[in-house]
């Protein structure tokens, strides 16, 4: 068998089943038009309407290279041979077309003559009763029958849902040799080593399968293959994981020089450059696809798979910012199929590199929680760090359990490890209850079925603002209706339309449709499956009947106004790029009547010169009065003129390209002015920060600028009536003013502090003492948290072996808590952040913090008294416990 890399069996494998008929498909997003998925994590996810009837696709044979993200087994990444989170599978389909006659022999004939991989070693299973797939695999292509498993549902059994399309399948196993077996007298094919290794899964879909279980025979029979590039990468190069496949071993081996090791010597430290070669790869592809770091959703594993490769490199010994000098390498290794990854290679580096600093700081601020835990741990004499505790660092800071175990046995101390892995346990239980992964079902509606059953609505309104249509389909309810009577709400699908429905950032038109002796007020216009125009609305008088004639005409003066923000976004996107930084890349717009917003990825806030200079760009662009054209043409051709493709856009293989002389080029579907004059003015109104990395810019353009412009001067020439002398001279009043306000309330803060000390210097005691630790308790009228603090420290330079509580009522009522404990009590079991916790439960509020300092509040004052009188004995038993 021939050595080949992953790039050469990955263009074997696209040319094979391009010679069977299949077309090539350029591999789709990782982020997938299916809201039951956060990524695509499959070959067939692409295809899914098609296998389920609820779209009918352009050609029946189809072959990818699709990349794919999947998370539910992270922990196992490095650990074992084969678990990744981002893959490549090779996969080919039918939707109707050849079947099992035609797709196991071709299997067969790619893995034995066009790979090279030896006939006597592979073996097949199918499903316990599929004697047609026994009959071609035995006779047609000659395995013997000794090498052919029948395998149950569990499987051999494929289904997309509990209900819906299924079949049976049969996987492609290979032999890797006894070197690789478990070493059991029973390890065969379907045993759990690694010597019989699945590496080809092709998939029978010819059933459906209804709410009580019944199987009956689908219309079209389809075809659903995936394999591995990773794993058939490992065999045909004889290693024996996919790591030391061409694919991984570069990135491995970068890492392992920026931290001085060699592979191969430590297992620790094996893992961890394994970690760190499938996470820096999955995560550049998932910032091309435009995902970033989040809480929630895929930019919250995209942020947890960049934190794993700190923290792993961290483990390795990098302290430094190091993923940035890997994705040369990962470029490298991946090869030319996935030009996203070179298009995108600013904005991976920007947002890589602004994700790790910040991690960097978390990494800090664990240490010092951990700190104070085996402070705790050490002043009770103890030995071991609690589980629970070791979970925190991990779920909320970031730190491996190895990490902590490593640090803790610097200082003598081991970790809990039964505690850490039965709270990971309940974690995962979470995750699995809630992650939307688990379902794979589509189901269809009514929108699904009219966008199989009726034409694409074209759309005429590029040059068109009104047009006569049919009405082809009303719609009330979620369900078809015949017509729609004065009063009633309804949707409308007509044969031809001016109304742009919401894509891409820009909203929906709105108008009338009328007909005769009825109006239809449009509302909204709306996409809700692909190419399925919908015009949202109310009958205000008549009827609206399906097969009508109407005339449909949009507000013209609105489009107008969304025509002006929607070409501003695109100067203001080019001016930013300019100004900040090739780097800058959208990631989010809405364009409307009245404002436009552009989200964009930035390092750090822009300084009010950058604005002002983008600001300035931009009108330059709009005094020049450049033409805006555009022009469709097919998308990798679009891809060489520079054209720029935005974010949330979904492109076909035809694109429309917007140019604005030789300023700007952008992919884009939306509406826009003819000449960059009719935008008129352009005003940024706020920019602010929405997330890691994240920059918001809001601005207004053309008749909603004016307005704006004339409420700013009146309220500044307001302001120079109130402080006095002129224009050129208010910023220095207003300056002054600011800071004299500044020394007042600096002054009066002391005069407060200086006022409380005086009434409790000589009345403030402790009220309760245990282990030589005393409690004090005190509470003032209108006191902030930070001079609850300054107090505190007043006091506890008084009372150095005190633990204090001192609560500060505002003027509303509401109550701040700060609880203090210096650190040679802490040593004596004293804990500020357990004490304030547990008195803000009593208070009805929340709060909490470290030993040393912690702060917190409730609502209402109501249950102050109350709570105090019962704070001495909290005092007690925690230090009590503590001790």
């Amino acid at each position: 068998m021939e050595r080949r890399s992953g790039k050469e069996l990955r263009e074997l494998f696209l040319n094979f089943f391009e010679e069977k008929g299949c077309k090539r498909y350029h591999s789709f997003s990782l982020v997938p038009d299916d809201p039951t998925l956060l990524f695509t994590i499959a070959g067939m996810v692409p295809f899914k309407p098609y296998f389920l009837g609820l779209k009918t696709p352009e050609v029946t044979r189809a072959t990818t290279s699709q990349k794919c993200v999947r998370t539910n087994d992270i922990e196992n990444v490095g650990r074992t041979a084969r678990h990744h989170t981002f893959f490549e599978m090779l996969g080919n389909f039918s939707f109707g077309d050849y079947f099992k006659n035609e797709v196991i022999p071709w299997a067969w004939e790619f893995l034995t003559e066009r790979v090279g991989l030896e006939p006597e070693r592979l073996y097949v299973t199918i499903y316990l009763d599929d004697d047609e797939a026994f009959d071609i695999w035995h006779n047609k292509v000659g395995i013997p029958a000794d090498r052919i498993f029948r395998l149950g549902e569990d499987d051999n059994f494929w289904a997309a849902g509990p209900v819906g399309p299924c079949g049976p399948c049969s996987e492609i196993i290979y032999d890797q040799g006894p070197e690789f077996s478990c070493g059991k007298p029973t390890c065969t094919v379907g045993c759990d080593c690694d010597r019989y290794l699945e590496i080809w899964n092709l998939v029978f879909m010819q059933y459906n399968r209804d709410e009580n279980g019944n199987l009956t025979p689908l219309p079209h029979k389809n075809i659903d293959t995936g394999m591995g590039l990773e794993r058939l990468a490992s065999v045909v190069q004889r290693v024996p994981n996919d790591f030391e496949t061409d694919l991984f071993r570069p990135i491995m081996d970068k890492a392992c020089e920026l931290v001085g090791v060699k592979y191969g010597e430590d297992p620790k430290k094996d893992m961890a450059v394994k970690v760190i070669s499938d996470h820096i790869r999955a995560s550049a592809f998932m910032i091309a696809d435009g995902i970033l770091p989040t809480n929630e959703g895929g930019g919250y594993v995209l942020r947890r798979l960049i934190r794993r490769c700190v923290r792993y490199g961290r483990l390795l010994g990098i302290d430094r910012p190091f993923l940035t000098e890997l994705l040369p390498v990962v470029r490298e290794s991946i090869g030319d199929e996935y030009h996203e990854l070179v298009e995108q290679a600013s904005a991976i580096e920007q947002v890589l590199s602004t994700e790790e600093e910040r991690f960097s700081r978390t990494l800090a601020q664990g240490s010092d929680l951990m700190d104070s835990e085996i402070a705790k741990v050490e002043a009770a004499g103890g030995k071991e760090l609690p589980g629970d505790v070791a979970f925190v660092l991990y779920d909320t800071f970031g730190f491996p359990l190895e990490l902590t175990e490593e640090m803790c046995g610097e200082r003598g101390i081991t970790v809990d490890k039964d505690g850490f892995e039965a709270a990971m346990e309940e974690q995962r239980e979470r995750a699995r209850a809630s992650s939307k992964q688990t379902s794979s079902v589509i189901s269809k509606n009514v929108y699904t079925e009219l966008a199989d059953k009726i034409a694409p609505s074209p759309f005429c309104g590029y040059t068109e603002t009104k047009c006569e249509a049919d009405v082809k389909a009303v719609i009330m309810n979620g369900a078809l209706a015949e017509s729609a009577s004065e009063g009633e709400e309804a949707e409308l699908v007509l044969s031809n339309t001016p109304f742009y429905g919401e894509k891409g950032g820009q909203v929906g038109d709105t108008g009338t449709i009328t007909a005769d002796g009825a109006v239809f007020e449009v509302s909204d216009t709306v996409y809700p499956v692909a190419d399925l125009i919908v015009h949202k609305g109310k009958v205000v008088k008549g009827s609206i009947k399906t097969g009508a004639r109407v005339t449909a005409e949009i507000d013209a003066a609105r489009r107008a106004d969304i025509q002006r923000h929607h070409t501003a976004t695109h100067l203001l996107h080019e001016a930013l790029a300019r100004v900040l930084g090739k780097h800058v890349r959208q990631a989010g717009s809405l364009v409307t009547p009245t404002f436009l917003r552009f989200d964009f990825n930035h390092f750090a806030p822009v300084s009010l010169d950058e604005l002002r200079e983008a600001e300035r760009i931009v009108y330059e662009q709009v005094l020049k009065n450049s033409p805006v054209t555009t022009r469709v043409m097919p998308i990798e051709e679009a891809k060489k003129t520079g054209a720029r493709a935005l974010f949330d856009e979904k492109y076909g293989d035809e694109v429309r390209v917007l140019g604005i002389s030789d300023f700007s080029t952008e992919l884009c579907g939306g509406t826009h002015v003819k000449n960059t004059g009719e935008i008129g003015l352009v005003k940024i109104i706020r920019e602010e920060g929405i997330g890691s990395g994240i920059r918001r810019i809001t601005a207004v353009a053309g008749t909603q600028a004016l307005p704006l412009f004339q409420a700013y001067g009146t309220a500044v020439m307001s302001l120079v009536t109130m402080v006095g002398g002129d224009l050129d001279s208010l910023m220095d009043r207003v300056g002054a003013m600011v800071d004299e306000k500044k020394v007042l309330e600096r002054k009066n803060r002391e005069l407060q502090v200086k006022a409380a000390m005086s009434e409790i210097e000589n009345s403030v005691k402790p009220v309760a003492s245990v282990n030589g630790v005393d409690f004090i308790a005190e509470k003032f009228d209108n006191i902030t948290p930070d001079l609850l603090r300054q107090i505190g420290d007043r006091i506890r330079n008084k009372y150095p072996n005190a633990m204090m509580l001192l609560a500060g009522v505002g003027s509303e009522g509401n109550v701040a808590l700060t609880a203090m404990a210096s650190d040679n009590i802490v040593k004596l079991g004293a804990n500020a952040g357990a004490l304030l916790k547990a008195v803000a439960a009593e208070l009805g509020g929340k709060g909490g913090g470290r030993p040393t300092l912690a702060q917190g509040g409730a609502p209402s004052a109501d249950k102050l008294d109350k709570a105090f009188a019962a704070a001495p004995k909290i005092f007690e038993e925690l230090m009590t416990k503590g001790k």
